[in-house]
C-alpha cells in the first residue's frame, strides 16, 4: 500500500514537501502528528488525523502519535482569531491520560512489530530545558523574519488583538518537537491538517539548520460541510469521542445526519473500505438516495471503531425506538444516565410512584399529573383517535389505567402523542 496515494484518492492530501513520497517508498519510515490536549477528549475533528495515522501504519509506516503536554501551556495561533485560556499542569496532565487512551482504540501500540505505534509527550523533553538554553539552542536558528511571513502569524499581526510573545513562540516550540523527534526517534515526516503547513516547515528548517538533516512534511485537507458550517458542530456542540460527552447514539446521529454531499466525502477519508467497496456503496445509494446506504455503512463503521459494535447495536435500536418500532425493552439493558441520553432534550415529567402503585387513568395522568396535555378534553379526544401511547402500547380507553406495573426500570414510562412527540415521565 503506497501511503501518499492512498491519501490522494481518497481526498485526503493538501500539501507534501518534494521527495517525500520518494522516502517513503524505499521502506520504513517513523512520522508523527501533534494532538493539542485543551480537552479531556478528542472530538471528530482530530478524527482526520488519526485517520492519517492508521492509513500510515497500515502502510508498513511507524506512527508516532505526540499528545501536547507542553505545547498545551503555550497555544497554537493557527487558525485562532483569539488567544486561548491556557491550562494548569494538573489539568493538562488529566488531559494527555484521557488522550492516550482514546488513541489506543485506533492504532497499534502494543504488538511486536516494527511499525508498532508509539505514544511521547513533549513535556518530557521540555520540563528541564530552561528559557536561556531554548533561545541560545533554537531561536538563534529561525529569524523573526521567517516567522513573522507564517500566514498564522501575520494575520494575528493583522487583527485587532495582535499577538502574544507566548504564542508568537508557538511555532519555535512545535519545531523544536520535530527535531528532538527526528533527532531521538528518526521521525523524518511531521503530518497535520493544512493550517499547520507553516509550523511543521518550520521544524524541517530548524533540523536543516541546526543539524544539516533532511525532514519531510504532509498535510491534509481540513474538513469542511457542504452548507458551510463547521465539521463536527452540531447545535448542542462537539462531537466528542468520549462517550460521556457524547453518546455513542448521537454520535451515530451525527454521521447518519450528514448530507449526501458530504457522506460521499466523508467515506472515503473515515472508513478504512477499499475504493472498490466505496464505489458500489455510492451506486447502491445512488440508485435509492433516500434509503441513505452511505450514510448508514459510514455512521456504522465509525462507531464501531471509535466506541465498539456493542454501542453500535444500542445506537441503533436507539433510533429504531425513537424512529421507528423498537419495543422499550431494550432500555432495560441501558444504565440510568443512558436512559436519560436517549431522550435528552425530551420533555420530562415528575409523577408519583406511590399513585402509581394504585393506578391512575390515562387521562388524569397525561393532563393533571403530568403537562403532557393541557387539558383532559384534549387528551380524551387524542386517546379516542388512537394517537397516544404509553411504553408503545396504544391506549384504547381514556380511562384505562396506568400502574407501576409498567415502568421501565423500575423508573420510567414513556408518552406518546402522535408519532413523534415523546414524553419521559419519571416516578419518583
Amino acid at each position: 500500500m503506497n501511503f501518499v496515494e492512498e491519501l490522494r484518492w481518497r481526498g485526503m492530501l493538501h500539501d507534501i514537501m518534494p521527495g517525500t513520497e520518494e522516502e517513503l517508498n524505499k521502506g520504513m519510515v517513523s512520522g508523527y502528528i501533534g494532538f493539542d490536549p485543551t480537552a479531556d477528549s478528542l472530538h471528530v475533528g482530530h478524527l482526520t488525523q488519526i485517520m492519517t495515522l492508521i492509513h500510515f501504519q497500515r502502510a508498513g509506516h511507524k506512527p508516532v502519535a505526540l499528545v501536547g503536554g507542553a505545547t498545551g501551556m503555550v497555544g497554537d495561533p493557527s487558525g485562532k482569531s483569539a488567544e486561548r485560556n491556557l491550562l494548569s499542569e494538573d489539568a493538562l496532565t488529566k488531559n494527555v491520560n484521557a488522550l492516550k487512551s482514546q488513541l489506543k482504540k485506533f492504532l497499534d501500540f502494543d504488538s511486536d512489530a516494527a511499525n508498532a505505534a508509539e505514544m511521547v509527550n513533549n513535556y518530557d523533553w521540555f520540563k528541564s530545558f530552561n528559557f536561556l538554553d531554548f533561545i541560545r539552542d533554537v531561536g538563534k536558528h529561525i529569524t523573526v523574519n521567517y516567522m513573522m511571513a507564517k500566514d498564522s502569524v501575520r494575520k494575528r499581526l493583522e487583527g485587532e488583538t495582535g499577538m502574544s510573545f507566548t504564542e508568537f513562540t508557538y511555532q519555535l516550540v512545535q519545531g523544536y518537537d520535530f527535531y528532538w523527534l527526528w533527532k531521538n526517534k528518526n521521525c523524518i515526516v511531521q503530518m497535520g491538517g493544512s493550517d499547520q503547513w507553516g509550523n511543521i516547515v518550520t521544524g524541517t528548517e530548524l533540523i536543516r539548520r541546526k543539524d544539516a538533516g533532511t525532514a519531510f512534511a504532509i498535510t491534509t485537507q481540513l474538513i469542511k460541510k457542504s452548507d458551510g458550517t463547521k465539521f463536527g458542530k452540531t447545535e448542542s456542540g462537539a462531537v466528542w469521542l468520549d462517550p460521556k460527552k457524547t453518546s455513542p447514539y448521537k454520535f451515530y446521529q451525527f454521521w447518519l445526519n450528514a448530507a449526501d454531499e458530504d457522506a460521499k466525502n466523508w467515506i472515503r477519508i473515515f472508513s478504512l473500505k477499499g475504493k472498490e467497496e466505496i464505489e458500489a456503496i455510492e451506486q447502491e445509494h445512488d440508485a435509492a438516495p433516500h434509503l441513505r446506504v452511505l450514510q448508514k455503512a459510514l455512521a456504522a463503521e465509525i462507531t464501531v471503531r471509535t466506541h465498539s459494535e456493542e454501542a453500535l447495536q444500542t445506537a441503533l435500536k436507539t433510533s429504531g425506538f425513537l424512529f421507528g418500532n423498537e419495543s422499550v425493552d431494550f432500555l432495560e439493558s441501558l444504565s440510568e444516565d443512558e436512559v436519560l441520553e436517549v431522550f435528552e432534550g425530551i420533555p420530562q415529567f415528575p409523577v408519583s410512584k406511590e399513585e402509581l402503585a394504585g393506578g391512575i387513568s390515562a387521562t388524569d395522568l397525561l393532563a393533571e399529573k403530568t403537562k403532557v396535555f393541557p387539558s383532559k378534553g384534549e387528551a380524551r379526544k387524542m386517546i379516542q383517535g388512537g394517537g397516544v401511547s404509553i411504553n408503545r402500547q396504544k391506549i384504547g380507553d381514556a380511562s384505562e389505567n396506568v400502574t407501576a406495573a409498567s415502568l421501565v426500570k423500575g423508573k420510567y414510562l414513556i408518552a406518546q402523542k402522535g408519532k413523534k412527540n415523546y414524553f419521559l415521565l419519571i416516578a419518583e
